[in-house]
């Protein structure tokens, strides 16, 4: 490991140890959580529409725009300059979704994760001021104090986006927690018909996956007992009325028929699993062998 490597990730664990932070990443949370409650807030933010997280998709609009800008300001020189005032706009309006969909993101994390994602969004606001204090200047003809701040800020992006990619590629916040599951071809017997209950929730194991099995109205239903999201125990959730579970972490709902979203943060569905019933004995296997 490269010296600045070691160092950058010794600044990162000083970050995820700083308690210092919980108080007003608490409070900031929780207003998140107000705002987010709604439904449909939660999935349009979480990217539930989307088949996995919308903050990534997001943020490359903002970072695109500064950085153009700042290209422009490099080698385009004074006719350039209301084209990279634009782009400094530009990348202000994208911001704005793109920090409310991290947010929502965010919410959901805790302890050392809660903290480096504070900093990143704390770092993320910061820039976003120099770009509309860069927008101003150059509004108002100064455009040297514009190119500055504009520098100043895409380079405390790039920063943020270092801490975001750890949280995502190393910390793996924002993966799918089922994405590297085991699929079984053959059906297996996991338990007796009897010991199912309906509206109860039982995990059992397949080939070293956890499986939820539960019965609702009298019919079977099998999927895979780990939250796609951040790996909560689905069988220690809720099993409601309308046909869905209840993730007991972060209140993601899917539902039992298909492991479709009802509501985020997750962003990536439920798998399923075949289910059928023999000789008194429940038989599971992958959907994918069925």
């Amino acid at each position: 490991m490269s010296d600045s490597t070691s160092m950058t990730s010794s600044i990162i664990r000083s970050l995820g140890r700083a308690k210092g932070l919980d108080t007003a990443a608490k409070t900031v949370s929780g207003w998140v959580d107000a705002v987010t409650h709604p439904t449909w807030i939660k999935n349009a933010l979480s990217g539930s529409w989307l088949g996995h997280q919308l903050h990534p998709v997001l943020t490359d609009l903002p970072i695109g725009a500064w950085g153009a800008a700042v290209a422009l300001d490099l080698t385009g020189g004074e006719q350039s300059a209301d084209a990279a005032r634009r782009l400094v706009g530009l990348g202000l309006i994208a911001s704005a979704p793109a920090a409310l969909s991290g947010a929502s993101d965010w919410s959901s994390t805790r302890g050392a994760d809660k903290r480096i994602g504070f900093v990143h969004a704390l770092m993320n606001a910061s820039a976003s001021t120099l770009q509309a204090g860069s927008w101003l200047a150059r509004r108002s003809g100064h455009r040297r104090a514009g190119i500055a701040l504009s520098a100043l800020g895409l380079g405390l992006t790039l920063s943020s986006a270092y801490l975001g990619g750890h949280l995502s590629f190393v910390r793996g916040i924002g993966v799918n927690r089922t994405a590297f599951q085991r699929q079984t071809s053959s059906w297996t017997d996991v338990a007796a018909d009897s010991e199912i209950l309906d509206g109860t929730l039982t995990r059992v194991v397949v080939d070293g996956v956890p499986v939820l099995l539960t019965r609702q109205a009298g019919r079977l239903h099998a999927i895979s007992a780990v939250c796609t999201h951040a790996g909560g125990p689905l069988d220690e959730g809720t099993l409601d009325a309308d046909g869905c579970v209840t993730c007991p972490w972060h209140g993601s709902r899917f539902r039992l028929e298909d492991g479709g979203i009802e509501r985020g943060p997750a962003s990536v569905s439920e798998p399923i699993w075949a289910v059928s019933v023999d000789d008194g004995r429940i038989l599971v296997r992958s959907p994918a062998a069925a």
